[in-house]
């Protein structure tokens, strides 16, 4: 499946896109708010500046992938593999991170400024001084 049908099938009103296997996939500036993309693989996807409020991402492989300024406000990224993924300048209001590897990911310049990381794994994250994390 590729950036059209994926955009074809949500304008549609398909919002259910889990499992699927997304790997590289470019959603650079998309607007797929409310979308499901739970258990699917976005591993080296290119997501910046895609708006992704409310989506589900829980248990997406979204290893090394590019969320820079994307929106994530909201979104449900429990247990999601975000290892390596550049979220800089991600807004990540209200965003559920439970569980999910952060390891070696950027996270500067992220909105808000007290994102809570506990329970998410953040060793060698590249996380701005003063956020909570179990690190």
């Amino acid at each position: 499946m590729d950036r059209d049908e994926i955009l074809r099938r949500y304008a549609a009103g398909e919002r259910n896109f889990s499992g699927l296997d997304l790997t590289g996939i470019r959603l650079s500036h998309a607007e797929i708010a409310h979308i499901d993309l739970s258990k699917t693989n976005l591993s080296k996807a290119l997501l910046n500046g895609a708006n992704l409020h409310q989506a589900n991402l829980s248990e997406a492989n979204l290893h090394g992938a590019d969320l820079c300024q994307t929106n994530l406000s909201e979104a449900n990224l429990s247990s999601a593999n975000l290892r390596s993924a550049m979220l800089v300048r991600a807004n990540l209001t209200k965003a559920n991170l439970h569980k999910a590897n952060l390891q070696w990911a950027s996270l500067t310049e992220v909105t808000p400024l007290d994102i809570d990381l506990s329970c998410a794994i953040a060793s060698q994250t590249i996380i701005p001084a003063g956020y909570a994390s179990d690190g």
